[in-house]
C-alpha cells in the first residue's frame, strides 16, 4: 500500500512516499480502504519529535474515513493514517451524503470542542465564551457549539479581517484580533465592558497570559495547546485565588481511554446532518502532498479541516 513516511525527525520535508505491506488487523480491529485521512497540528509536532516521539521511519496520522471490506463507510482513530489502507478501532458509520472532510472535522476537532465546553469549561447557559483562533479546526466548531449549548454571547479571535468575517458568519456575536497586546480590552469592549466567563485557548505564550487577564471572577480559562510555539507561562496560584478564577487543561488523546468520551460523536454527526453544525474543510491534498498540507497548517494559512486523499 502507499504511505507517506517520515524518514527522520524534522519539518514536513522529511515525509517521502513509500510502498509497504498492507496492515493486518487484530481481532476487534477493522481494515479500511482510506477515502481521506485527517491532518492535525499534532502531526507537525510528531514529525519534529516533540509529541509522542516515535523512532523513524514512521507513518504519521491518527484518523481516517474509509470503506470496510463489506462496503460500510466508516471513520475512526487509526495509527499510521497517512496511507491508502489503515486499521481502525471502534469504527463509526458515516452517512453517505456527508463529505469526508466534514466527517473528519468532527472526530478530533469536534470531540475536542465538545469536551472543551462541556467537560473542561462546564459551560452554563447565558455565559460569555471567547474562542481563540476561532477560524481554526477546533475553534470554528467551538464557536458554533457554544451557541448550540446556550452561551449568552460568543466572541471569536482571529488573526486577519477575512478570518474574523468567517467567525461572524459561523454565528459569533463579535470577532476581534487575537494579538496579545490589548487582548483583555478588546474582549471587554466586545462583551459590553465585562470580562468573559470562559476562554478557550490553544495559542499559548503571551496570548495565554493576556487571556488570563480577560477572565471574569469565577470564570474559567481552558488551555488545550500552544500553536504559537512559545514556552508556557507560569500561573501564579495566588492570582487565581485573588481573582476567583480557574485554569483547566484538556487533551482529547489523554481522555480517549475513559468511558463515554467518544459518545458525543453521534450527536455531532446528527447536528451536522441537520444543518445546525457546519464543519469547514480548509483543503484536500493528494496524499503525496502531505508535506505541503502540514506546511500550510503550521503557517496558519488555512481555516477548518485539512484532509489527504490517497
Amino acid at each position: 500500500m502507499r504511505v507517506m513516511q517520515a524518514i527522520r525527525h524534522g519539518g514536513p520535508e522529511v515525509l517521502v512516499p513509500a510502498e509497504v505491506p498492507d496492515p493486518v488487523p487484530a481481532p476487534g480491529e477493522t481494515l479500511v480502504d482510506v477515502e481521506a485521512a485527517g491532518v492535525n497540528f499534532a502531526d507537525v509536532k510528531r514529525l519534529e519529535g516533540s509529541y509522542q516521539a516515535t523512532p523513524p521511519p514512521f507513518v504519521p496520522g491518527s484518523e481516517v474515513v474509509g470503506r470496510t471490506a463489506d462496503g460500510r463507510r466508516v471513520m475512526g482513530f487509526a495509527q499510521e493514517a497517512y496511507a491508502s489502507k489503515a486499521i481502525v478501532k471502534q469504527p463509526v458509520e458515516v452517512p453517505e451524503d456527508l463529505g469526508a472532510g466534514e466527517s473528519l472535522a468532527l472526530l478530533v476537532q469536534g470531540l475536542s470542542a465538545w469536551h472543551l465546553l462541556r467537560s473542561a469549561a462546564r459551560l452554563s447557559p447565558g455565559e460569555t465564551v471567547v474562542v481563540n483562533a476561532a477560524a481554526g479546526g477546533v475553534g470554528h466548531l467551538a464557536v458554533q457549539l457554544a451557541r448550540e449549548f446556550g452561551a449568552g454571547r460568543v466572541i471569536g479571535t482571529a488573526s486577519t479581517a477575512e478570518k474574523r468575517a468567517l467567525v461572524l458568519e459561523l454565528g459569533a456575536d463579535a470577532a476581534v484580533s487575537g494579538e496579545a497586546d490589548g487582548y483583555a480590552e478588546r474582549v471587554a469592549e466586545a462583551n459590553g465592558g465585562r470580562a468573559a466567563d470562559v476562554v478557550l485557548d490553544a495559542v499559548g505564550g503571551p496570548v495565554f497570559e493576556a487571556a488570563l487577564a480577560a477572565v471574569a471572577p469565577f470564570g474559567r480559562l481552558v488551555t488545550y495547546g500552544s500553536s504559537s510555539g512559545q514556552p508556557p507561562a507560569p500561573v501564579d496560584p495566588g492570582l487565581l485565588t485573588q481573582r476567583n478564577i480557574a485554569v483547566a487543561g484538556y487533551w482529547l488523546g489523554g481522555s480517549l481511554h475513559l468511558p463515554g468520551v467518544t459518545e458525543p460523536l453521534r450527536d455531532l454527526l446528527d447536528l451536522t446532518v441537520a444543518g445546525r453544525l457546519r464543519p469547514l474543510v480548509g483543503g484536500a491534498y493528494p496524499l503525496t502532498e502531505a508535506g505541503r498540507a502540514l506546511e500550510d497548517l503550521a503557517a496558519r494559512r488555512t481555516t477548518g479541516k485539512l484532509v489527504l486523499r490517497p
